[in-house]
């Protein structure tokens, strides 16, 4: 049985003892944090197109939900990166063998949303970039924090922004976040594309994923739309 699976059992069993679902919830949901602005960013581009960026953060379901509910954001696919295995699947993954993690390639439109932006999204409420090789209840490599760059200038963004979160504290601990080249980028299982938004009563969602959107709604509601 993989952690994930142990981890929807017990989230099963909160839900029928009723405030034992809402207290798990809401320590879940108390973990978004306010961050700054990028000193170094991107602007606005004059002209509509389509720009990809590539992020890890746990479980791809959760990260996969925020970002689909991003303003200038196109298409959100969930997939795996940055290891060796070809042609991955999730069991192979889940074996935390392959070096890939659970990963997602998010479409954007840089006319309605900057890179700088989308990096705050992922660090203020996607996820937790102070967890190594881990993302709340799931363990391993393949839930590591990871922002698979592009090109030089995504790269230049996010080690600034990295460390202008370190060097304000922004967070209790050091980001763990890893800075990697894109090399290949895998869908996953078509049962895993908008999983939540298709199984929004499934507990391991409505603890770990739903508290993240009402986040990003709450903290940066300039970002938000609702799920086109």
């Amino acid at each position: 049985m993989t952690s994930r699976s142990v981890v929807r059992t017990a989230a099963a069993v909160a839900v029928f003892l009723g405030f034992a679902f809402l207290i798990v919830r809401d320590r879940v949901s108390a973990k978004a944090v306010t961050t700054p602005d990028p000193v170094v960013h991107d602007s606005l581009a004059a002209a509509s197109g389509k720009q990809t960026i590539v992020l890890s953060g746990g479980c791809f379901w959760g990260i996969q939900l925020v970002y689909e509910h991003v303003k200038g954001v196109v298409n959100v696919t969930s997939g795996y990166s940055g290891g060796t295995a070809k042609n991955p699947s999730y069991e192979l993954v889940s074996s935390g063998t392959t070096g890939h993690a659970e990963s997602v390639k998010i479409v954007y439109d840089p006319s309605q949303v900057t890179y700088g932006q989308l990096l705050k999204v992922f660090f203020s409420v996607a996820h937790d970039p102070t967890e190594l090789n881990r993302q709340g209840p799931d363990e391993g490599t393949q839930y590591r924090s990871a922002i698979f760059y592009t090109n030089d200038e995504q790269e230049r963004i996010a080690r600034a922004y990295i460390d202008q979160l370190d060097q304000a504290n922004v967070f209790s601990h050091k980001i763990v976040t890893q800075l990697a080249p894109l090399s290949a980028f895998y869908s996953a299982e078509g049962y895993h594309q908008d999983y939540a938004i298709h199984n929004p009563m499934n507990p391991y969602i409505m603890i770990n994923d739903l508290p993240k959107v009402d986040h990003l709604r709450k903290q940066l509601p300039d970002l938000y739309v609702k799920y086109k």
